[in-house]
């Protein structure tokens, strides 16, 4: 589960809080992150796919091996829009490794309320890895970049946890921690008996207080960096800090009502990020 919008309709999520920032990118910087959307999409599909975990992993290895094509010089035709990004923001193989490498934890079916130490990892491969991509692209220094990275990173997946827990029991996954489901008094981590306990909303407010703790620190680090270059990642601070907010007041227990970014909210970030 990576932490980019669902797409329908091509490699442009239209209507997403993810477009929005990315329109307001110079044209040659939102081109890039739209094939690095693409890429990651890609990936992600195949680890929620349905096929045989054995099926996913043979996929996945095969982008593994067409990642490093790509950075040898080769140029295999589904990563062709990826050429010209690779070279202009020199975005790093470590990093598209890393994004793979998280869709590897998923495809495996283990993580089932994996320690925080495992979760910590999974957040940073599928989404810091991305953000450090995407940082690049934005135009940041490294130190703030990966600063940033890792920080909001974080905190978005955290958040895409917290919203998403009935689609990944679905697929048989449940991402909140082990020691916040022991702490709350939860020992079955089968994910029907996780969300149906009623001590489901301790194991969550830990985790939601986790991902506020990381939108703090991403803040911070937006503030020293030049604003033109931090107004797509405030927008999508924005957009994920209100679905935080409203997964908060609406509580954990069912019927779990789906919470997106508020429209209003959303645009006053854009008002107050986008045209600055």
């Amino acid at each position: 589960m990576i932490t980019l919008p669902a797409n329908e309709s091509g490699l442009q999520p239209t209507g997403s809080s993810f477009y929005t920032a990315m329109l307001i990118l110079p044209r040659h910087r939102r081109e890039a992150m739209y094939a690095v959307y693409g890429f990651c999409r890609a990936v992600d599909d195949i680890a929620d796919s349905h096929a045989p975990c054995a099926d996913r992993i043979r996929e996945l290895e095969r982008w593994r091996a067409e990642i490093d094509a790509l950075f040898d010089g080769r140029t295999p035709k589904r990563l062709s829009s990826l050429v010209a990004p690779v070279r202009t923001f020199a975005l790093q193989p470590d990093d598209f490794h890393a994004v793979i490498d998280g869709m590897m934890m998923d495809a495996s079916g283990d993580l089932r309320a994996p320690d925080w130490a495992t979760l910590d990892l999974y957040c940073d491969r599928v989404a810091s890895a991305v953000g450090r991509i995407s940082v690049r692209i934005f135009g940041l220094d490294i130190l703030h970049g990966d600063a940033l990275a890792l920080h909001l990173g974080r905190a978005l997946q955290l958040t895409n946890i917290l919203r998403d827990l009935d689609e990944d029991a679905v697929l048989g996954r449940v991402y909140l921690p082990w020691e916040a489901l022991v702490q709350a008094g939860i020992v079955d981590f089968e994910p029907a008996s996780i969300l149906n306990h009623p001590k489901l909303g301790e194991a969550c407010a830990r985790v939601a207080e986790q991902a506020a703790i990381s939108f703090h620190e991403a803040d911070r680090i937006m503030a020293d960096c030049p604003r033109a270059l931090v107004r797509a990642p405030r927008l999508m601070a924005a957009a994920y800090s209100t679905i935080l907010d409203q997964l908060v007041t609406r509580g954990w227990y069912p019927p779990r009502v789906p919470v997106h970014a508020r429209r209003l909210r959303l645009l006053g970030a854009l008002l107050r990020y986008g045209l600055m």
